[in-house]
């Protein structure tokens, strides 16, 4: 059966879309079967692998709704073996439509069980809010991915997302672990990126991977061209860093 990782953080900035794209990618370039489920309503995910979001029939809101089933709202990308769940604005509107429905926490767990075990890891990428979409992204997932920037203010963003992991784990999803926090737009000229990195490892009893994803040009403009950075330009930082990340999860834990 498939593993479902969710990749999450409550702020904004972080390279949460870019690390949920840039693993799936590189897992699949390993021959993993991956699907990608895009759960935030920016569709940054869903474009950043190709998909135009004008062009989309159903979507990650169909799914919610109780409209179409998960086989039939699955995309797939101009990549072997990776596939995705796209969001488009409608998304926007799910949590006030869900607020009053039953089991409102549970609907994404409940339709991603019909095909979890056609794929090798499921990556949910999450909004960068604690939403009513958040909650149904952790509750489904096995697992999550924190990625903070190396900033003085992630810092409070990392205590926000691992007391909400904690409140998860206690009322809807026992099960949740963290996979691990990743480190994005390190910059090693400055003191700042490396404090940040120093103060996590000091302070925070939960597993870091120890690959950091540095500042890359070439990472930032890739999503623009609807591709992963590994099809962008493999050579540069950025690609690299996510390959030597992927093979970091895929080795860990039950992320074998």
């Amino acid at each position: 059966m498939g593993k479902i990782i969710a990749v999450s953080n409550q702020k904004g900035g972080v390279g949460k879309s870019t690390t949920a794209i840039n693993i799936s990618d590189c897992m699949a370039a390993k021959g993993k079967k991956i699907l990608v489920v895009d759960m935030d309503p920016q569709g940054n995910t869903t474009s950043g692998l190709g998909i135009r979001k004008n062009e989309v029939d159903y979507s990650v809101y169909d799914l919610l709704s109780g409209e179409k089933g998960a086989k039939e709202v699955i995309l797939p990308t101009d990549f072997d073996d990776l596939y995705v769940i796209p969001a488009t604005e409608d998304l926007a509107g799910a949590e006030i439509e869900l607020m009053d429905e039953e089991n409102r926490e549970t609907r994404l767990k409940e339709a991603l069980s019909s095909v979890k075990k056609s794929y090798d890891k499921i990556i949910i990428d999450c909004p960068p809010s604690l939403s009513l979409l958040t909650i149904n992204s952790l509750t489904a997932a096995d697992s999550v991915i924190i990625p903070i920037q190396c900033e003085y203010y992630a810092l409070e963003g990392l205590s926000q997302m691992l007391g909400t992991v904690d409140l998860i784990r206690e009322r809807l999803n026992e099960k949740l672990k963290v996979e691990g926090i990743v480190f994005t737009m390190f910059d090693a000229r400055t003191n700042l990126s490396q404090e940040v990195v120093q103060t996590v490892k000091d302070n925070l009893d939960v597993k870091i991977f120890k690959t950091v994803i540095p500042r890359n040009v070439r990472l930032a403009e890739a999503p623009s061209y609807g591709l992963p950075a590994n099809r962008y330009d493999r050579s540069s930082a950025g690609a690299i860093a996510y390959r030597r990340l992927t093979s970091e999860i895929l080795k860990s834990g039950k992320g074998k």
